[in-house]
């Protein structure tokens, strides 16, 4: 009756949402605003020229001692600016978008040139998608908020948008989890503002990276970085990729709010505006979940239960002052869902329709940066966080009446981590950059996971024994310490070198990693790029602190050192025509220290985040391989004349080889993936006021590897068991997935007000594809159990 009147409220209001949307008419004309600096010192460029070529005619201004620049009574829609200073390189800077409800503000940058001025010619490139990030040479590019919200099947979740670049493999609705280049998920670094911090997704467990919803809001964050491979030597602990996520300042002249509800982001509260003289600003949001709704209405979201959870970001930039400019910033999400066994049935995606099962989550970050300008060209830049993760998870069988009977699982984590990272950046000249810096984190972990699943009856009472698996409250720390420096050797040639290090003081291990890049514009339109990168990771803490059953060791792991992994990349990016770019890549990774059994078998550490939870292994050795090789194409358009293509394919081999010497595919190997999206938008209405919008959405992947299910095992122990002699021999079908998605803007024509729809058709053609084929302990057979089917995902947005 609850869910009903629920169902029954939230329809009304998104009927009122709509009728709203239907209403809106006019234009109001907004500001483009922003900072200009240099790329490699961070200081403003004053005086700089900044015009605004797409109106008629075009306008021009120029920054003022601050970098600061600002056009007003700019009408809606796309726009292009162009930038450039005496000494610089010019950049353009093509389809910003403007709307009513929004003041449109940016960060942007300029590099020094290094020819002699007397024969320096400003020419303005277009070079979008480049990183953020000088030290970075190959496989890292920047993606934008505008472009999470606009691509088709995205709910509105950065990691999914990720999944579309080449080299991410995608083939689990369920989660989104970021595979690169055949490396576990649980090979990448999440970093916010500069600092690691934990898997930012409701839902999360102790040592994931993904989830089955993210915590991280787009309509917060600012320009951010994804590396895939040979990253830059200021990134440590990951073997797999970085995710470098900076959050957006508020608009530091007038208040804006935004409203916003989505089926998977949920209802959305967003305010920002200035906080002092100094140029200071705040932006905070704050979202509730809305599947309620989708679950109401027959949307099928993968599971029968229905999920709750909510998040929290904020960012306050103090501006400048004497003592520096600080900023805090913070992040924080709960999560919970409940799923029970009467409300259960075999094809649910995350339940077991013999149990009850209670699922809680959270995590919080907050930090303070500070930024002290200490010379002419150079910074010194300091974060301090504090963040916390932790979750539970209760399982008991169901009785007779479908209550709570004998627990079969109790997980009980928590982790704390106080990190401080400090780095020094100095522009020696327009030639040379160097950048030194360390970063210490001390880890609070408190553990403690109860299970009967698999294990044997000892005391002959007719049921298996309740377990003990992970068992420890302590602390230990991981130091890093790196330095590299960007050296322009010409006007056409530029070398990144890097060397970093790292120490955790829980095994005692260290690790020295030297990192190299080199970048040559052989033509103004074709670049040639390579790069090295030694790269070393711990394994995940549930790895660690597995508790060793038939000895009672709860130190069985705590052992192991460092993974390592060698990337070796080569590749071209050519510009072949206006707005058009072709890019490849081919690399080879070599996997050593991979954490294996100490007698012959199949297992390896390499396949650990390929299933909800982490393999429960004891006295484990880092003798095991891996490798992973492939070619990557990307092909794109950029949005310009109003539409955009983008082409992402890689075929690739991710190989393993156990403690019994036999090389086999790691879980993660789907051999291709291909993505196609495109996209098309009209302007209409009275001066062009409005927008529609067309994005569709093709991809498709070569099914997973996975072992059998052992059969006679399973149904002895009434629980899912593998039959690792034939560990990854069997493979699903291959992935296919359409998604398109439609969307309007309008402008309102005397205020400072815009609203938005989108409803994104997902799996549109209702493709069946291959969840997981498990043991049902409720037939004693093995179910094949399918990915979400068709639903719609629908957001309305209003911007004041």
């Amino acid at each position: 009756m609850y869910l009903s009147s629920q169902a029954n409220w939230y329809s009304k209001l998104l009927l009122t949402l709509i009728f709203l949307l239907a209403l809106a008419v006019g234009l109001a004309a907004q500001s483009i605003k922003g900072q200009l600096l240099d790329g490699q010192s961070e200081m403003p460029l004053i005086g700089a020229t900044v015009e605004l070529l797409s109106l008629e005619p075009s306008r021009g201004t120029t920054t003022d001692g601050d970098g600061y620049f600002s056009f007003t009574d700019v009408p809606p829609g796309r726009h292009t600016l162009r930038l450039s200073y005496l000494g610089y390189e010019g950049r353009n800077l093509p389809n910003i978008v403007v709307t009513a409800g929004k003041e449109t503000l940016l960060n942007l940058s300029l590099e020094e040139s290094i020819a002699e001025l007397s024969t320096v010619t400003v020419t303005a490139k277009t070079k979008p998608g480049e990183s953020i990030n000088d030290m970075a040479t190959v496989s890292s590019q920047t993606f934008t908020a505008e472009s999470v919200n606009r691509f088709a099947g995205g709910r509105a979740d950065v990691s999914r948008m990720a999944s579309n670049l080449a080299g991410v493999a995608t083939s689990d609705d369920s989660r989104n989890d970021i595979v690169i280049r055949g490396n576990s998920p649980t090979g990448l670094l999440w970093q916010l503002e500069g600092i690691p911090i934990p898997n930012p997704n409701h839902f999360s467990t102790l040592g994931t990276t993904g989830g089955p919803v993210s915590a991280l809001n787009p309509n917060m964050l600012g320009n951010s970085d994804f590396a895939t491979s040979a990253f830059a030597a200021e990134y440590g602990n990951a073997i797999g990729g970085v995710f470098d996520l900076s959050l957006r300042k508020g608009n530091r002249d007038r208040y804006e709010f935004m409203a916003q509800l989505g089926t998977f982001s949920g209802l959305e509260a967003m305010a920002e505006g200035p906080l002092n003289n100094r140029g200071g600003s705040f932006v905070a949001s704050f979202r509730n979940s809305f599947v309620g709704l989708a679950e109401a209405i027959g949307i099928p979201i993968g599971t029968n239960a229905t999920p709750d959870y909510r998040d929290l970001t904020f960012n306050v930039d103090f501006g400048n002052s004497k003592a520096g400019r600080f900023s805090v910033f913070g992040i924080a999400g709960t999560s919970n869902i409940d799923f029970l066994g009467t409300e259960t049935d075999s094809t649910d995606l995350f339940a077991n329709p013999n149990r009850n099962s209670y699922v809680n989550s959270y995590f919080g970050v907050i930090g303070l940066r500070h930024n002290l300008i200490t010379g002419e060209n150079t910074y010194l830049r300091t974060i301090v966080s504090g963040s916390w993760q932790g979750n539970t998870f209760e399982e008991y069988a169901m009785n007779d009446e479908g209550g709570d009977g004998l627990i079969f699982t109790d997980v009980d984590d928590n982790t704390s981590r106080y990190s401080i990272k400090s780095y020094l950046n100095s522009k020696i000249s327009n030639r040379l950059t160097i950048r030194t810096g360390l970063q210490a984190e001390s880890i609070g972990l408190a553990t403690l996971v109860d299970d009967r699943d698999g294990q044997p009856d000892r005391d002959g009472d007719g049921q298996q024994d309740l377990d003990r698996l992970r068992d420890f409250d302590g602390s230990f720390g991981l130091y890093q310490v790196f330095g590299q420096a960007r050296y322009r050797v010409g006007s056409k040639m530029t070398l990144n070198l890097g060397l970093h290090s790292q120490y955790f003081s829980l095994s005692e291990s260290f690790a020295v990693e030297p990192r190299l890049g080199l970048r040559y514009e052989a033509t103004e339109k074709l670049t040639l790029n390579a790069g090295y990168g030694r790269h070393a990771q711990t394994p995940a803490l549930p790895v660690y602190f597995f508790r060793d059953i038939t000895t009672g060791s709860p130190d069985a792991n705590q052992n192991l050192g460092f993974l390592l992994a060698d990337h070796y990349v080569v590749g071209a990016d050519l510009a072949f025509a206006p707005n058009w770019h072709l890019k490849t890549e081919v690399y080879y990774q070599g996997l050593s220290d991979i954490p294996v059994d100490n007698f012959p078998s199949s297992f390896s550490i390499l396949n650990a985040g390929a299933d909800f939870v982490f393999p429960e292994r004891g006295s484990l050795t880092n003798t095991g391989t891996g490798r992973n090789y492939g070619l990557e194409v990307t092909l794109e358009h950029y949005f310009a004349k109003n539409w955009y293509l983008l082409f992402t394919g890689s075929l690739f081999e991710s190989k393993y080889t156990g403690s019994d010497g036999i090389e086999r595919n790691t879980a993660f190997n789907n051999n291709y993936v291909t993505n196609l999206l495109a996209g098309r938008e009209w302007a209409f209405g009275k001066d062009q006021r409005h927008r529609f919008t067309i994005n569709a959405r093709v991809t498709t992947s070569g099914g997973r590897y996975f072992s059998p299910v052992d059969l006679e095992r399973s149904r002895e122990f009434q629980t899912d068991i593998r039959d690792e002699s034939r560990a990854f021999t069997e493979r699903y079908t291959p992935y296919f997935r359409t998604d398109l998605k439609f969307g309007v803007q309008l402008n309102s024509p005397s205020k400072k007000f815009s609203q938005s729809f989108f409803i994104d058709f997902q799996n549109l053609t209702n493709r069946e594809n291959v969840f997981q084929e498990r043991f049902n302990p409720v037939t004693g057979v093995v179910n094949t159990v399918y990915q979400s089917g068709f639903f719609p995902d629908i957001q309305y947005r209003v911007q004041f």
